[in-house]
């Protein structure tokens, strides 16, 4: 399949003699979409529209949103964003749905030129089995030809082959990981790009997905807002399947029977932004006990006593099989964004298997963190 790019997705309807009218959209995570059309003269906002299907009373709250927005420089930050807003709502005001940090994100992604999913034709990837340092070299790769504008953004779902521990980018394989127990029941540790903590797989207990999209589809968003922004849509499609989910920041999702996996994130040089997730489906936690090492800091901070108390499996939650959960999951990102077949190319895993090579299956990488 050939990719020949997205459409210009720049909202600018004139450009002429420092005018020029821009429009940014913000789908608040859980909440309502923000929408904001305005015009920028001289370096300053202009016209501000706010628009959406948010709640807001009392009716002049709108204007006096718009207003306290007229004005502000282009370079000004979400901060000075937010607190324009707030200082010029009238005393008294209620905003369902929305709050004034939405609103600013919904300006700085007009003024940056943001694009949003729609704009976009997804691909999807899901491969058969793959072992865990094919895995490790396809996320920088497909990200790598997404930043390129040689793949279209793309969505793939792993397979495993064998089972792995998979430890973040800075993490220290000493601290993390019993090499002993990792040994002992044959799990290899690799190591990944992105930060965040270890993962423990095997073949059929995890269910984990990987977003390569460009860095304009999260622009006018800082770190932490782009992680549930692009989660959005998998929050959606649990709780089509019965469960009570939601977004706990930094990366994590959450249910009211407990944590059900976690997001890490890396942006690349390229332009490209790497966001994949893991979330448990059935996990062996005594052997995971085995071959990780946990903390009593990181056990205190999730409130729980042992490793085993902090796996929470969609198997339990859902009562689905585990392909029929990522059925749903693909099913549910299709109907709301488009998602055609994209698989990975000969090319593409060519040069995986080089980074493999080159990289993460070398010494100097997986002990980068001793």
């Amino acid at each position: 399949m050939e990719y020949r790019g997205s459409c210009d997705v720049v909202r600018c309807r004139c450009r002429c003699s420092g005018v020029f009218a821009v429009h940014g959209e913000y789908k608040v995570p859980g909440g309502k979409l923000v929408v904001v059309d305005l015009d920028v003269v001289d370096g300053r906002l202009s016209g501000v529209r706010l628009s959406g299907d948010f709640f807001l009373e009392p009716d002049e709250a709108l204007e006096a949103i718009n207003g306290a927005l007229t004005g502000a420089p282009v370079d000004a930050d979400g901060e000075e964003l937010a607190r324009r807003v707030r200082s010029g709502l009238p005393e008294g005001a209620r905003l369902g749905g929305f709050d004034a940090d939405a609103v600013a994100v919904a300006v700085r992604r007009a003024l940056s030129r943001a694009s949003d999913w729609s704009d976009h034709e997804w691909w999807l990837v899901h491969d058969g089995p793959q072992t865990p340092l094919m895995h490790m070299a396809l996320d920088q790769v497909l990200a790598e030809e997404v930043g390129a504008g040689r793949r279209a953004p793309t969505l793939r779902f792993w397979e495993w082959a064998a089972p792995s521990v998979i430890i973040g980018s800075f993490q220290s394989v000493r601290n993390e990981v019993d090499l002993e127990g990792a040994q002992r029941h044959g799990i290899e540790v690799v190591r990944r790009i992105t930060g965040g903590g270890a993962m423990f797989v095997e073949p059929g207990n995890t269910v984990t997905y990987s977003l390569y999209v460009p860095a304009s589809l999260v622009a006018g968003m800082s770190f932490g807002e782009s992680y549930a922004f692009l989660d959005d849509w998998v929050l959606g499609v649990l709780r089509e399947l019965g469960l009570n989910v939601w977004y706990q920041p930094l990366n994590d999702i959450a249910s009211d029977a407990g944590k059900i996996g976690g997001a890490a994130q890396k942006r690349l040089a390229s332009g490209a932004v790497l966001h994949h997730v893991t979330m448990s489906y059935s996990i062996d936690a005594d052997k995971m006990g085995e071959v990780l090492r946990v903390g009593k800091e990181k056990l205190s901070d999730k409130g729980v006593a042992s490793a085993k108390k902090r796996v929470d499996p969609l198997r339990r939650q859902t009562g689905l099989a585990r392909e029929v959960v990522i059925d749903r999951l693909i099913g549910g990102f299709r109907d709301r964004f488009g998602l055609v077949e994209g698989p990975v190319t000969d090319a593409e895993r060519v040069r995986a298997q080089e980074l493999i090579e080159s990289k993460f299956a070398t010494r100097e990488w997986l002990l980068r963190v001793p």
